[in-house]
């Protein structure tokens, strides 16, 4: 049955949209997205959602409203459940209530999912709360897209002691100013103006109303801008929570799979960062090879995993045939501590683990514990290198290198989103061959560009991108290695 879902998406802090639109847009087959629209918002929809961008942008519009209007029908027209997808909150000067009763006169059912506005948020992550006791009772919020022609009673603004916001007022912040001091604001009065809030690309200019035009065109801003005047500017260095972040202003693209990247994300989002997620790769299911070893397997003395997938898909496919895994007697071993996270989410605790993520590391305190004549069983990748199997048969070992699953290119959904990153991030040699096919050679490299190990490397070094190798291989050691870059650029 068709439904429209008008879904705020927030400020563009991808946190920041709710889990109610998260739940919605999975639900979606057909999405309608803004240009203040985060980055990573459309990475919650279905591979196979229909996706229309209709961005506007100051004096070019992408789409009409009128078209967008339209667009919306028709496809729900079709069938679709449709998620028209806005910045900030689709009734906060989003033309959401346009839509809305386009929808009503077609007889469409629709549903608004609220969202966090950014009149309110930009300025928490600007260190400006909107209302302060003793500085602020009220606060107004105001469209400043067309201030010349607005019907606002500008005498009465003028005269307020609470917080005014502009949205969407940077064309026009001189003539907000003017018409507030025709008025009788006084020029000593605090301004400021928010680009790109709670992104990376945020940029802050503090002044008053007699120099904040002048500070905010020698900063060079642009739009998306909200302007806030009142006496609670003045806290905006004491509370600036988020621009002392370090790695406040970087924008850092992680290439893994989102279920794999989640750890990452997070706790590069906690220090600042704002993270571009691109789904390079996505996973086949080739664990039916494991069949032909089933009767076997419980004769194996090593079980070793390179990978978290390796974990997954094996006992995965052991959960679904019935198999009983106490009946496994091996030792198990491991390379890192996801891959030994991943094992020990499944009852079972590695018997080895190798710090380094590396096949290399693992060979090395796998060794001594390998006698002549077991049997050994690795489920990893199809891609994955021989490395670790021909290291042990030559110890005189069987072993069996068992693809459980195939890595595959994904796909960007958002292809605008690679543009402002500055930082991409490596763990792969798949990873790179596939960023390499999805947004080309050239834009890679002219990104800052990080690989987890040497084995990456060799893969981005073959390609000529230029990269730095992180000084311990794993999740810990990129995140050091991105504080130290990110230290020396700013």
């Amino acid at each position: 049955m068709s439904k429209v879902y008008l879904i705020g998406a927030g400020p563009g802090d991808e946190e920041l949209i709710t889990v109610k639109a998260v739940r919605k847009l999975k639900e979606c087959t057909a999405v309608l997205y803004d240009r203040l629209v985060g980055n990573n918002v459309l990475n919650y929809i279905n591979d196979d959602c229909e996706v229309y961008y209709c961005g506007k942008e100051p004096g070019s519009h992408y789409k009409t409203q009128d078209e967008i209007n339209q667009t919306l029908v028709k496809l729900a027209k079709e069938g679709h459940i449709v998620g028209r997808v806005k910045g900030g909150d689709p009734y906060v000067f989003g033309r959401g209530g346009e839509e809305a009763l386009e929808l009503v006169k077609e007889n469409i059912d629709f549903e608004v999912i609220p969202g966090v506005t950014s009149a309110i948020s930009v300025l928490n992550y600007g260190g400006i709360p909107i209302t302060q006791r003793a500085m602020s009772q009220s606060f107004h919020v105001v469209t400043g897209m067309s201030a010349s022609s607005l019907k606002v009673n500008w005498e009465a603004l003028a005269k307020e002691n609470g917080t005014l916001v502009f949205l969407m007022g940077l064309e026009n912040l001189e003539d907000i100013v003017e018409r507030l001091l025709a008025n009788g604001k006084s020029k000593e009065s605090k301004a400021a103006i928010i680009m790109r809030g709670t992104s990376s690309k945020q940029k802050k200019v503090v002044g008053t109303l007699e120099d904040i035009h002048s500070k905010s065109v020698e900063a060079g801003l642009k739009s998306p801008c909200i302007i806030v005047v009142g006496d609670v500017v003045e806290l905006n260095e004491s509370l600036d929570w988020y621009g002392n972040k370090p790695l406040f202003g970087a924008n850092i693209c992680v290439t893994r799979s989102r279920n794999q990247a989640s750890k990452l994300r997070e706790t590069l989002k906690d220090l600042g960062a704002e993270v571009t997620e691109i789904n390079s790769i996505r996973f086949k299911d080739t664990s039916d090879n494991l069949n032909p070893y089933m009767d076997k397997l419980e004769d194996y003395n090593h079980i070793v995993f390179t990978s978290v997938n390796g974990v997954n898909f094996f006992f995965d496919y052991l959960r679904n045939i019935k198999f009983d895994v106490r009946k496994l007697k091996a030792s198990f071993s491991v390379v890192g501590k996801a891959t030994s996270k991943a094992l020990t989410d499944r009852g079972i605790i590695p018997d080895l683990m190798a710090r380094e993520f590396l096949g290399e590391g693992l060979f090395k305190v796998l060794e001594p514990k390998l006698n002549k004549g077991e049997k050994v069983l690795i489920p990893c990748s199809l891609q994955a290198r021989d490395y670790l199997s021909e290291e042990i048969r030559k110890l005189g070992l069987e072993v069996d290198k068992v693809s459980m699953y195939e890595t595959i290119k994904g796909e960007v959904k958002n292809p605008r989103a690679f543009e402002e990153v500055d930082m991409v991030l490596f763990t792969s040699p798949s990873t790179v061959n596939s960023m390499i096919e999805m947004v080309g050679i050239e834009a890679l490299r002219d990104k800052k560009v990080v690989a987890i190990g040497p084995i990456t490397l060799k893969t981005l070094i073959e390609n000529k991108i230029d990269a730095v190798v992180c000084k311990e291989h794993s999740d810990d050691g990129l995140i050091e290695e991105i504080k130290e870059i990110w230290r020396s650029l700013k």
